[in-house]
């Protein structure tokens, strides 16, 4: 197990006492793993600028547990459009101080090919469902071209070391952070379905949420069941949309 929070007692004794025990009830969720309990860590410190102290526990964490920076570096590149651009950036400059001071290797990812990153008739085909799209459409053409963009980009095609339940687990935890909780709320639980994930599997993201904030894991407890409530009553329906 690992700790958000220093977990001596230097900065107050008696925080880290409360930190210890919510940590350890955390992360004693056994529906998930190690490797997305800690991607699920990293997440919150992108979203909560938290890349002090706690996101250099949790990639050592990671790196104990056998996650690599590799594999971190793959998880910020997935939610930079989710967090924002600004906020990944951040992280993956904090993430070479610690592979530097570490003596560990850098980036290593294949660049995208350039189809993945054009925009026009030479761009490859976005994943991006057609119900998102039509939805995207309705708001604005410019959007739409953004979102299929980001959605090329992280496709099978790229790089990326990140299996559909871990990518739906992350994309729902950024989510919860940031309070998005309708349509792509609903689309990444549905992503995490749709690869395999069980309903309660699902819910033990929101379990391990907690820690980073109840009242934020509160609001997303009321959206979670309520849209697991409505794919109950319309489980004779087909072919739910997700976003890549």
């Amino acid at each position: 197990m690992t700790t958000t929070i220093r977990p001596d007692a230097d900065l107050d004794p008696v925080f880290s006492q409360m930190a210890r025990a919510t940590t350890a009830h955390c992360w004693a969720v056994p529906q998930l793993t190690d490797r997305e309990k800690v991607f699920l860590c990293v997440v919150a410190d992108v979203c909560q600028a938290g890349l002090g102290l706690p996101f250099e526990m949790h990639i050592r964490a990671g790196l104990d547990r056998g996650v690599s920076t590799g594999d971190i570096r793959a998880l910020l590149r997935l939610v930079a459009y989710d967090s924002g651009y600004a906020a990944a950036l951040m992280a993956l400059e904090r993430l070479a101080e610690i592979e530097a001071a570490a003596g560990l290797p850098g980036p290593t990812a294949e660049p995208l090919r350039g189809a993945l990153l054009d925009i026009g008739p030479d761009a490859a085909p976005s994943p991006l469902p057609e119900p998102i799209r039509a939805q995207l459409r309705e708001l604005d053409p410019h959007f739409t071209e953004h979102f299929e963009l980001q959605s090329r980009m992280r496709s099978g095609s790229g790089p990326g070391t990140l299996t559909i339940r871990e990518r739906a687990f992350a994309t729902m935890s950024v989510d919860v952070h940031y309070q998005t909780l309708e349509e792509t709320f609903q689309a990444h639980v549905d992503r995490a379905l749709g690869g395999g994930a069980s309903a309660e599997d699902v819910r033990a993201v929101l379990r391990f949420n907690a820690q980073f904030g109840v009242t934020k894991a509160w609001r997303a407890w009321k959206a979670l069941n309520a849209h697991l409530a409505h794919r109950a009553s319309a489980a004779n329906g087909g072919g739910v949309a997700r976003l890549p």
